[in-house]
């Protein structure tokens, strides 16, 4: 018999990465506090559409409200468990589906930011893995439909990168790839960590400019003053991940250092940076998304502005490593959280920083 797995949180990367699970034959139970979403895929299914190439399908998946995840114990327990929740709801998430994991059963971080640690608070590090959705671009347009805005990444970009948090490639990790490859494509990697750090400087650099300005990428990446912040708020995360030991890997297809010695001032690695980003947004459909905080901020949900830019302020601090453009950020993206300001560019293209 199959794995019987969990999908906690059924926003756009577990339902899009669930989607697949449940088209190939799998055992899998959507658990969601959206009681519209639940009776969506419920109803007419979970539906998926691509922006390209990928045929659009529906699913008829077993969906869960919150409230309902109690009659789990009269049934098989859980062997795996996606927590797929913002990180701010990470520990209780976590410790509710705990009670209903099978004896080996484990929680599977598929999220963005530096979650394992709560989630190993809860159900001990040897219960928990990590998967890191890259570019990924999807998004929880109505109840029970999620878009993508591109294609499948395939052999041109690995989407998820799965790995155990000690690092060693196990049986258990290659399962979840072989879940996750039914999406996109996948690795197995020995490099959680710094897979882990990688994710968090692009998000860090993508999603906190989104919900200050209120643009997609692309309006943010044709504009010079609003393109090099981005290398600004890049170069101090990435510093702090070097400070911290994390080996990382290509952020957004450009080599880290470049990122950083760009956001210092290195006219050569600018240039570069430059060319780059805006030939991502150049080209047909690239930069058409809205970064996942963006999506947040319009739909009036709490971001993770406090875990993503403000996370690195954190971790940067007790290093003696300056983070102003971080906090900078952090800072504007909760004023427009509250409502005291709105979204706009020129929030950051007034920014004074030496």
């Amino acid at each position: 018999m199959g794995n019987r797995i969990a999908i906690i949180g059924a926003g756009a990367v577990g339902c899009y990465a669930g989607a697949y699970m449940v088209q190939a034959g799998e055992d899998v139970t959507f658990v969601d506090w959206w009681p519209e979403n639940v009776e969506a895929i419920r109803g007419s299914g979970l539906r998926i559409s691509h922006l390209k190439d990928v045929p659009e399908f529906t699913v008829q998946g077993r969906a869960l409200h919150l409230t309902e995840l109690q009659q789990v114990s009269r049934e098989k327990p859980f062997d795996i468990a996606f927590i797929c929740v913002k990180s701010y709801d990470t520990a209780w998430a976590t410790q509710m589906v705990a009670q209903y994991l099978s004896p080996n059963g484990f929680c599977v971080s598929l999220q963005n930011c530096m979650n394992e640690a709560t989630i190993a608070g809860i159900v001990g590090w040897g219960r928990t893995l990590g998967a890191v959705a890259s570019s990924i671009t999807v998004e929880l347009a109505a109840p029970g439909h999620v878009k993508r805005a591109s294609g499948k990444g395939g052999a041109a970009h690995t989407v998820y990168r799965v790995g155990e948090v000690h690092g060693r490639i196990t049986d258990r990790a290659r399962e979840v790839a072989r879940l996750t490859a039914l999406s996109d494509s996948t690795l197995v990697t020995p490099n959680l960590w710094g897979e882990r750090w990688t994710k968090l400087v692009a998000n860090v650099m993508q999603n906190g400019m989104s919900a200050a300005t209120g643009l997609i990428s692309r309006e943010i990446l044709l504009d010079d003053r609003l393109r090099h912040f981005t290398a600004r708020l890049g170069s101090e995360a990435i510093r702090t991940g070097q400070a911290l030991g994390y080996a990382l890997e290509e952020v957004l297809h450009i080599d880290p250092e470049v990122i950083a010695r760009a956001g210092e001032g290195d006219a050569a690695a600018l240039a570069e940076y430059d060319q780059h980003r805006l030939a991502e947004a150049r080209k047909p459909g690239g930069g058409a998304h809205r970064p996942s905080m963006g999506q947040d901020m319009m739909k009036g949900r709490r971001t993770e502005i406090e875990a993503m830019n403000g996370y690195i302020v954190q971790q940067a601090e007790p290093l003696g490593i300056a983070t102003p453009a971080n906090a900078a950020l952090t800072a504007l993206v909760q004023r427009v959280e509250r409502g005291e300001i709105a979204a706009d560019p020129r929030h950051i293209q007034d920014l004074r920083l030496n």
